[in-house]
């Protein structure tokens, strides 16, 4: 089965609403196993919401439509599709009973825009809508099904989840599976490198390489009759990828590698606190991002200047005259600065040249340098990052520091 979704709304082109919608189906999508072949948005103009359902319904079994089914006058998705189909939009008085009903319930005054709600194509099934006053609705001509649903997420989703998803399951032509693996130290380019005559000979399962948040993914997809013959196809896949780049797979489950050190901090009772320049915090705020993370997480010290390096940490001045302050000699011993002032069993600390101004020749930007201390013994990790942005870099620095932990922890431990 091949699917369009479509979103209707003005609002969604001019980027006042995240789109998120579309997103949330299309992962239904591959779930239920329902090949999806077009993204639309289009704004309330019938016109062209007209031309975009022609064009769908001529390439697609299924279209998904979200929005346009408000009261107000450019909420026309109903009209529309009914012109597409063929169909008189007509009343529907149990519709109408229970839109008053509702308003009723809360006290409100119904207007009389609110009666088009209570109007749908005359051979189309509802799909009731117990948290708002637009109903979604289907509608099935010549083996071809389109399904309105509304724009709030808020509704659209428990619509989905309870009465569209079941019968997209009945439909399916089968089971997609499919496991992400995460890789880290190899770029998208190098990744793809590895594994081209896999993909280059690919049917089913198919491969797949992304780049995204300062690491590289792969995903392995099969589409069979039943899951067990999907996950078959698909294990054994990667078992020949993991025998071309084994050792830079950290996850073979789509876990980020910050929950992985998270866990491994968790399962062996350990404390972790850090010490920030270039980063500012955000290596802070990655992990108090985290329910949980006052298990493990004792504290942070961003030490910008020299003087706070001194004063909080204990960094050696004439360190910091000799080296400067972004050296290993300074990231070694901020780390066992903070390692000591916290009282921790883990103290990790970072110095960096996060740009645009600040680098030279022998220090660029993008250079930093990441101190670890672990139960008193001390190294530090040289990495010079791309020179994209200020705030790429700082991202960036704070992955590898996700990355060091791993490394030093879960691999060595």
């Amino acid at each position: 089965m091949k699917c369009t979704i479509l979103s209707v709304g003005t609002e969604l082109l001019f980027g006042s609403i995240l789109n998120t919608n579309t997103a949330y189906l299309s992962q239904q999508m591959v779930q239920i196993g329902i090949d999806v072949m077009y993204h639309m948005t289009v704004g309330d103009n019938p016109q062209r919401l007209k031309e975009m359902i022609q064009h769908a319904y001529k390439d697609c079994d299924l279209i998904i439509a979200t929005g346009g089914l408000g009261p107000t006058q450019d909420d026309l998705t109903k009209e529309t599709i009914a012109d597409v189909f063929g169909e008189r939009v007509v009343p529907f008085p149990d519709q109408l009973a229970i839109l008053q009903a509702h308003f009723k319930k809360y006290n409100r005054v119904m207007s009389d825009n609110n009666l088009k709600q209570a109007n749908f194509p005359e051979h189309a099934s509802i799909l009731p809508n117990p948290n708002g006053t637009a109903p979604g609705f289907m509608l099935e001509k010549e083996e071809k099904l389109i399904i309105s649903m509304p724009g709030p997420p808020n509704e659209m989703i428990p619509m989905f989840e309870q009465h569209v998803r079941p019968l997209l399951e009945q439909r399916s032509d089968g089971v997609l599976y499919y496991k992400t693996l995460r890789v880290m130290e190899l770029g998208e380019s190098m990744l793809e490198t590895q594994v081209m005559d896999l993909i280059e000979a690919q049917t089913d399962p198919t491969l797949a390489t992304y780049a995204s948040n300062y690491e590289s993914t792969l995903r392995i997809a099969s589409k069979r009759k039943t899951r067990a013959e999907a996950e078959q196809a698909v294990e054994q896949m990667v078992a020949l990828v993991r025998e071309r780049i084994g050792p830079y797979i950290y996850s073979e489950e789509d876990e980020s590698i910050s929950s992985i050190v998270f866990r491994y901090l968790n399962e062996h009772r350990l404390t972790l606190s850090s010490a920030e320049s270039c980063t500012g915090g955000s290596f802070a705020k990655a992990v108090t991002d985290r329910p949980g993370a006052s298990a493990v997480f004792d504290r942070s010290i961003v030490t910008y200047s020299n003087r706070a390096k001194v004063e909080e940490l204990g960094v050696s001045e004439e360190t910091l005259s000799a080296h400067g302050a972004v050296s290993a000699e300074v990231a070694e011993e901020m780390a066992r600065g903070i390692y000591e002032v916290s009282g921790s069993d883990i103290g990790i600390s970072i110095t960096g040249i996060a740009g645009p101004d600040g680098g030279s020749e022998e220090k660029p930007v993008g250079l930093v340098y990441i101190g670890l201390c672990i139960r008193g013994r001390v190294q530090s990790f040289r990495y010079q990052l791309r020179n994209s942005n200020r705030q790429s870099i700082r991202g960036n620095a704070v992955v590898h520091m996700f990355r060091v932990l791993y490394r030093e922890l879960v691999i060595d431990k």
